[in-house]
């Protein structure tokens, strides 16, 4: 048989362009080479973009206006056992595309079709280990003005099944709630029979754990909240907040007479409304903390006549080395001491939901009408729905060098399983707080 030179160098780069000996093949849409078990993960719930630049951005939608070559679409997802993960990329195209799917370092390129929304399979790699997987998607070169608006990662093989772990849907605006991440708490054992008018608690954030979008909540009640932000690269804020007893998430909408009334506030403390999660009345104090140092928070709760309960923060910075007060609150429609103590952590920015972060609390005590200190030495460690709806697994807490932890985002693998109770060591030494100097 007589082969031309024209025939051969077009069966040459034919073989070229369908991948032959190279890891970097260029794939087409292909949907049949997944397996029936195909899952398939938004980016609008389960992706972050690193290195990018505006105007690239993640929406309910997926990855849009991608257009930088450095931005990665970093896509997370948990298996639970070991086997093949075969995955593919669903986007829709303005021109032709060359992009790469990066997991557990290898690497493998595709190219896109011209226009319209297709699924292109990738690849497949071997999962030797449960645990979470990043798949990273970057842009190569392209013919039009953007790399394509990306949908989804999808997977498939043995290394996946019901127990895979991701953010499935957007029902009831769980992409939000779980590119957050999930909210973990510690529920004190508190002492029976008891009336608690104060309760005491020492937090400290790692060096390395102050997070841009953490909430570190050390003092929390039935009836609100007290603890620490970092809320920018420039700010940092102590946070106090009460409830009002009318349930509502629009502060505006509460009648005059279940507003949360304010007292008074400590030097520098900003009070106002606060709404979205609740409503009712807040504080907070812009104060540069460090991490690596210890704060003290103290927090009473004293029911006074016409069904009114005064809660008052008190914040102790060792850099201060001095008691100051943060804001105290009257809360209508209520009569009651102190109960349902807590501490959680939570992050209140998506865009560091990737990004890991811990908090250490220690040395709790309350003080109760009758005089006396008792240390509380028991917690349980829970979560919120993200977690418990198998959407996040990256959660953690118990027991850390003899003080109770939470920890919460940065997609690690050990996480903790809920509803476990903890004790740490009583360290049989009450706190030396005289409440009559107290500002």
């Amino acid at each position: 048989m007589n082969i031309t030179r024209a025939s051969l160098l077009f069966v040459i780069l034919s073989c070229l362009m369908l991948g032959f000996g190279s890891s970097k093949a260029i794939s087409q849409t292909s949907p049949a080479v997944h397996e029936t078990n195909k899952q398939t993960i938004p980016i609008g719930g389960n992706a972050w973009l690193i290195h990018s630049e505006k105007p690239e951005k993640i929406t309910k939608e997926g990855l849009v206006e991608w257009t930088h070559s450095q931005t990665v679409c970093r896509t997370y997802l948990r298996v639970n056992q070991t086997g093949k993960l075969k995955i593919s990329v669903t986007l829709s195209a303005a021109g032709e595309s060359k992009l790469s799917v990066t997991v557990f370092g290898k690497t493998v390129a595709f190219m896109t079709a011209s226009e319209g929304t297709k699924e292109y399979f990738v690849g497949e790699w071997d999962m030797n280990e449960a645990s979470y997987v990043s798949i990273d998607l970057k842009g190569i070169t392209k013919t039009a003005a953007t790399f394509g608006a990306v949908q989804s990662i999808n997977v498939s093989g043995s290394a996946v099944n019901a127990e895979t772990v991701f953010v499935k849907d957007n029902i009831d605006n769980y992409f939000y709630w779980g590119r957050r991440g999930p909210s973990v708490h510690l529920k004190y054992t508190l002492p029976a029979n008891e009336n608690i008018e104060w309760f005491y608690n020492e937090l400290t954030i790692p060096e390395g754990q102050d997070v841009i979008g953490s909430y570190f909540m050390a003092n929390g009640f039935a009836e609100g909240y007290f603890g620490m932000q970092v809320n920018s690269p420039t700010e940092r804020r102590i946070l106090f907040s009460v409830w009002s007893p009318f349930k509502t998430d629009n502060p505006k909408a509460i009648p005059d007479e279940q507003k949360i009334v304010m007292l008074k506030k400590g030097t520098d403390v900003y009070t106002g409304e606060f709404g979205n999660e609740g409503a009712g009345g807040q504080s907070y104090l812009k104060y540069n903390w460090k991490a690596g140092n210890t704060y003290k928070f103290l927090l009473q709760g004293k029911p006074i006549a016409d069904n009114y309960t005064i809660y008052t923060a008190y914040f102790f910075a060792p850099e201060e080395n001095q008691w100051r007060i943060i804001a105290s609150f009257k809360r209508p429609k209520t009569s009651t001491h102190l109960k349902s103590l807590h501490s959680f952590l939570e992050n209140f920015i998506p865009e560091t939901g990737n990004t890991g972060r811990m908090s250490l609390y220690a040395n709790q005590w309350v003080h109760t009408t009758s005089g006396k200190w008792i240390e509380l030495t028991e917690a349980k460690f829970t979560g919120d729905a993200t977690a418990r709806k198998n959407y996040r697994k990256d959660y953690a807490g118990g027991i850390s060098n003899g003080n109770f932890y939470l920890r919460n985002c940065g997609f690690f693998n050990d996480f903790v399983p809920l509803d476990g109770t903890f004790r740490r060591n009583a360290a049989n030494t009450s706190p030396n707080i005289n409440f009559s100097d107290l500002p």
